[in-house]
């Protein structure tokens, strides 16, 4: 993150050939608040000291270089650290920085005699610049704490003893021992038959999540059952929550375009302003009848002072900074400032139907049996054979039936490929599939069954119909709501599955989705998104972040559903929502669209205010107090406008 510097202990420095860059992310609770206001402090009692001898005690001994030492002073440790700041600035290539402008500013007021005003510039300069320091560690502080909440401690198991050992030096293989109600520390596997975590540091949401004995468990969700036993599967640098971590607080690494205009915008700017002080100071020699040096060159330091960028160099990253953890907040990985841009200027939305709408979990949703048939029966024949195959169908019809009936005795069993399987029960033939399998085996059926939208599973026995099952991906609970949703922000939205054309048509009317394409490859998927983008439009897609990667390096911005457990899916997608909530799609663009509203709102603040106030000390009308309120005012305003944004609910 980019940010007007000042005068803090212990900073750390990084400049670079775009402009000069020192990072405020020191940690506050190391460096006190009392320790970073202290030098603020002591200039603040020192000036208010001076002031009164100036103006409400009468002496005859506060003058000449007694009355200028006593301001050097109060100068000195609100102004060195800037000075200092700008020689180094001045060694690194970067000769206008603020520092610079701040620096010749308060010397010129000390050159004419105006220490009072030369001390408190700098001294409401550093105190700005304190606040800025602060936002910014709070804003970097409140991420961290919302996605970094492990333990530093966990319990290992070694020789069957109970051991606390720092998270950070547990190896992989170690076995931990999870509590109920402790959060885990590392990455690892379930050796527990069953236990159920709240989510909530991963995903945003605090709904219980059940996991089975081989199921992998993440850092950061919480043990809400009885003791469990974790075999830890990464270190704590490679946990999931740390890749996370690293990527959202690596995001500010991708600027915004409108972030990478203002800072070649304050690269030209500042040394602009500073030709124009030094013409301020002696082109009125030319013009004005009764030139006075002193006062021009008053009006001159003025007009730098209120010329300093900061409120702008400083705001605007931490409003996009603050948009990436409004974003965390809510469970969305926004991986760059950049796509929180190109999120607000969105036109369509290409949506992936199976795991983004649908919950990609195979269920029955109807049964239709000729009445002469027992129904409970044939399910429980049709369980027991779909038991002998791994198809996600014979999953959903366990699921539907339940537990296999072992009492069962199905001979002959073979599977048919493309078509379904075939047995005998009670020496009668048993068939279960397609259409295509009741036409091989000349089982005449329901011409209805053929316009089935869902999948359909037929079933024949002793050479009759007995009916059929039919099969779905049923629809998120969310979905339509979020369709809905992206209509009201005037989103276009298209749908594109390799699913047959029916069930994504079906799907795509309930949700209300205006255009819809199935039995679709990926390079159709590809073709569709190069017809929306020839029309000039821009286009966000959003699916599993794998499957769909040409896709997804084609559109504007690719968003990835569910990212939480693939690796794969956090490095190609440039948004990852981690949990399989639809609804956060509209959330995104909606932060996307409030971070861009914010940024703007701080430029208009900061160019209106100053240009008021430039033309005021230009006249020589504004005096440095106005200065002030144009520098430091104006950054304050658009720093507290830029924090909004993280207390924000969307």
């Amino acid at each position: 993150m980019e940010e007007c510097c000042g005068s803090k202990p212990k900073k750390e420095h990084h400049h670079n050939h775009e402009g000069h860059n020192h990072d405020h992310s020191h940690d506050i609770r190391e460096t006190s608040v009392f320790r970073m206001f202290l030098p603020a402090m002591i200039s603040f009692v020192l000036l208010l000291i001076g002031i009164s001898f100036d103006s409400f005690i009468e002496n005859t001994w506060f003058k000449g270089w007694i009355r200028f030492v006593w301001y050097l002073f109060a100068y000195i440790p609100v102004g060195f650290p800037v000075l200092k700041e700008a020689f180094e600035s001045i060694k690194n290539g970067d000769v206008f920085s603020e520092f610079f402008l701040m620096g010749i500013a308060t010397i010129g007021a000390f050159a004419i005699g105006e220490y009072p005003e030369g001390v408190a510039v700098m001294l409401f300069y550093s105190v700005g610049e304190v606040f800025q320091a602060m936002a910014v560690t709070r804003a970097k502080t409140n991420i961290k704490i919302l996605l970094d909440q492990r333990p530093d401690e966990v319990t290992v198991l070694e020789n069957e003893k109970p051991t606390i050992k720092k998270a950070k030096s547990v190896e992989v293989g170690e076995i931990i021992q999870l509590k109920s109600g402790e959060k885990l520390g590392l990455d690892g596997e379930l050796l527990s038959e069953k236990a159920s975590f709240n989510t909530s540091a991963l995903t945003g949401e605090s709904k219980p999540d059940t996991k089975v004995k081989g199921e992998t468990v993440l850092a950061g969700m919480i043990n809400l059952n009885a003791v469990s036993l974790v075999k830890v599967a990464a270190s704590y640098k490679n946990s999931k929550l740390s890749r996370i971590l690293e990527l959202v607080q690596n995001a500010s690494s991708q600027k915004a375009p409108t972030e990478l205009f203002i800072r070649k915008f304050a690269k030209i700017y500042t040394p602009i302003v500073v030709f124009l002080a030094i013409g301020i100071t002696f082109l009125p020699y030319f013009f004005v009848e009764e030139y006075q040096f002193r006062r021009w060159l008053y009006s001159a330091l003025v007009f730098l002072v209120i010329s300093c960028p900061c409120a702008l160099v400083i705001s605007i990253p931490l409003g996009y900074f603050g948009g990436i953890g409004a974003g965390s907040r809510n469970g969305i990985l926004i991986k760059g400032s950049n796509f929180l841009d190109i999120l607000a200027n969105i036109q369509n939305v290409v949506m992936d139907k199976t795991g983004t709408m649908t919950e990609d979990v195979f269920k029955v949703q109807e049964v239709n049996f000729n009445k002469d048939f027992n129904q409970n029966e044939i399910l429980k024949w049709v369980n027991v054979l779909e038991s002998k195959t791994t198809h996600p169908i014979a999953t959903a019809i366990h699921d539907f039936v339940g537990e296999i009936d072992h009492a069962v005795q199905l001979e002959n069993i073979e599977e048919i490929p493309g078509k379904g399987l075939k047995a005998e029960i009670n020496g009668k033939e048993l068939l279960v599939g397609n259409l295509k399998l009741m036409k091989q085996f000349n089982i005449s059926y329901n011409q209805n069954a053929e316009n089935m939208v869902y999948t359909l599973i037929a079933i024949a026995y002793d050479q009759k119909f007995v009916g059929y099952l039919t099969i779905a991906d049923s629809i998120k609970e969310n979905a339509k709501s979020t369709i809905e949703k992206l209509k009201s922000l005037n989103l276009k939205t298209t749908m594109l599955s390799g699913d047959k054309s029916s069930v994504v048509q079906f799907v795509a009317e309930n949700l209300g989705i205006e255009n819809a394409y199935g039995d679709l490859l990926p390079e159709d998927k590809v073709n569709k998104v190069k017809e929306i983008k020839e029309q000039n439009q821009s286009v966000a897609f959003v699916g599993d972040g794998i499957n769909d990667a040409p896709v997804v390096a084609l559109s504007d911005v690719g968003i990835a559903m569910g990212g939480l457990g693939s690796d794969a899916t956090i490095e190609t997608a440039d948004i990852v929502i981690q949990d399989d909530k639809p609804l956060k799609i509209p959330m995104a663009i909606s932060i996307g669209k409030q971070t861009k509203k914010i940024v703007w709102q701080n430029i208009i603040l900061a160019f209106g205010v100053k240009a008021i106030v430039l033309a005021l000390g230009a006249g020589g009308l504004a005096t440095m107090w106005e200065a002030v309120f144009a520098d430091v005012g104006v950054a304050l305003l658009a720093i507290l406008n830029a924090v909004r944004i993280q207390r924000m609910k969307f």
